[in-house]
Order: structure tokens, then sequence, then C-alpha cells
């Protein structure tokens, strides 16, 4: 009988662990949720499309993932050309000048 109120006891004490929820987990929860609604706005999601047509809600976050992605890296590529235009000529006299200086010594 004691193996039985053990077992009992456990089992209680797993159960309350799993119902009882702190002001923190309220917190916690909040804030992953915000951020989780964040991140699908990004995205352009819809939470009723999400919710009706999944795979399609997914297909389409992957799609919007991969413009992002190509829009970041045709921007980049823009902005690195742009600034290349000055700094290596810059830096092409600037190499000339400390060698012709290390010349003279």
């Amino acid at each position: 009988m004691n193996e039985h109120s053990e077992h009992t006891a456990r089992r209680k004490s797993f159960f309350k662990r799993v119902v009882e929820v702190r002001p923190s987990d309220l917190l916690i929860i909040f804030f992953l949720c915000v951020l989780a609604g964040l991140v699908l706005a990004v995205f352009n999601v819809d939470p009723a499309s999400l919710w009706v047509n999944f795979f399609e809600a997914v297909g389409d976050v992957w799609r919007r993932f991969f413009e992002i992605i190509g829009d970041s890296l045709e921007w980049a590529i823009q902005y690195f050309f742009l600034g290349a235009v000055l700094v290596i000529p810059i830096w092409i006299v600037w190499r000339i000048v400390r060698a012709l200086g290390r010349s003279r010594r």
C-alpha cells in the first residue's frame, strides 16, 4: 500500500506541475506569441489563411523568405559595387604612396 500511495503522490505532483501556471509562464507565452506574430507578419502571413490552408500558407512563407533573401543579396551587391567605386581607387593610391615612402628610406 505504501508503493501505491507513493505512485499516487508522484502522479499528483506531475499533474500539478502540468496544470500549475505561474504568472511568469503567462508573460513568457505572451512575448513568444508577439514574437511569432511579428515573424509571420514579416512574411505577410494571414492568420486566417494559416488556419484554413496550412500547407499553402507555409509554401507562401518559403517563397517570401527566398524573395527576401534574393532582394537582400541584390541590395548588398549593388551597394558593394557602389562603395568599391570609391574605396578601390583610394586604396590603390594609398598603396602607391606607402610604397613610394618605403623606397625613399
